[in-house]
């Protein structure tokens, strides 16, 4: 004799009633507390230690644009006055929520001045680099002050 699936539910409702209950009695009134020092922090749309240290690294140069929830920084072009016939320009992208050494992406154009026109010249991937790890480097000292508060 065959037993259609009909017959069977109210069997499979009381099966199912106790361990329903058991799942939703674990997760209690209390929650757990945000753990602001996580390395995985995105009020911002992107990880807010690398934001901040990029926000850091690149505020000696004018901004064009900071998009937080895009997690891109555009600076301007920049001089230093001991070689004001150089010239920068910066742009960092946050890529990820988490705190990861891929997470941040730098782009760097220079310029130089002859004889009165600004010309394209090459900028060292080192000097590229070398803003990723400064990057890294405050983002990882802003989660650790995090973690002592």
């Amino acid at each position: 004799m065959r037993v259609s699936i009909l017959n069977r539910r109210p069997v499979l409702i009381a099966s199912l009633v106790p361990a329903i209950a058991a799942v939703t009695a674990c997760g209690g009134s209390d929650r757990p507390r945000a753990d602001l020092a996580a390395s995985q922090v995105s009020t911002i749309g992107v990880n807010s230690y690398l934001w901040r240290a990029s926000l850091e690294t690149v505020s000696f140069a004018p901004l064009l644009q900071a998009d937080s929830a895009g997690g891109v920084i555009v600076t301007d072009w920049y001089s230093r006055a001991e070689n004001p016939n150089e010239r920068v320009k910066m742009t960092v992208t946050v890529l990820d929520t988490d705190l990861r050494a891929d997470a941040v992406r730098v782009a760097a154009s220079r310029q130089v001045n002859q004889g009165g026109q600004w010309t394209d010249a090459p900028v060292q991937a080192a000097t590229v680099q070398k803003l990723e790890d400064i990057i890294l480097t405050k983002a990882r000292e802003l989660r650790r002050q995090a973690i002592a508060s």
